[in-house]
């Protein structure tokens, strides 16, 4: 059973530009690669392990981000009066405030304010309105100002 992965549009098009870029270094790491063989023996060829790893590392990721657009839906922040995937969000907690886009789990990024709606802050903060009251986990209290 394929897993549905939701994705914003800006998400969507960072995966892409990601594999476009990945892809363009093939021919670098084989080039790489090629080198690396003729120095000799490869099982004391450190530049040629380091080679094969870089490889690995892309083709991994290759993988997994066609995996992700292949299985991608976009979502649409439909409504501007409750916070659902895709809404942008201005809180207070703690007596400051914080603005949030609720995305899904593949495109989080705390550091950006780009948070899951499967965090514990995106779960509290998910269908609640305006001036609603919300409730974290470790108890802390905050409440909604402002859903775009």
């Amino acid at each position: 059973m394929k897993k549905t992965v939701n994705l914003t549009r800006q998400g969507k098009e960072d995966l892409e530009k990601e594999l476009e870029e990945l892809i363009s270094r093939r021919p670098q790491i084989a080039e790489r690669l090629q080198t690396a063989r003729a120095f000799g023996d490869l099982s004391e060829n450190q530049e040629y392990s380091d080679a094969r790893a870089e490889q690995k590392t892309v083709e991994n990721r290759i993988a997994e981000i066609e995996e992700i657009l292949k299985n991608a839906k976009i979502i649409r922040n439909m409504s501007h009066d409750k916070v659902t995937m895709g809404a942008t969000v201005t809180v207070t907690l703690s007596g400051k405030k914080f603005t949030y886009s609720i995305v899904g789990p593949v495109e989080a990024n705390p550091l950006e304010g780009k948070i899951s709606d499967q965090s514990p802050i995106g779960k509290a903060l998910m269908g609640k309105k305006v001036g609603d009251s919300y409730e974290l986990p470790n108890g802390n209290k905050g409440k909604i100002q402002e859903i775009c």
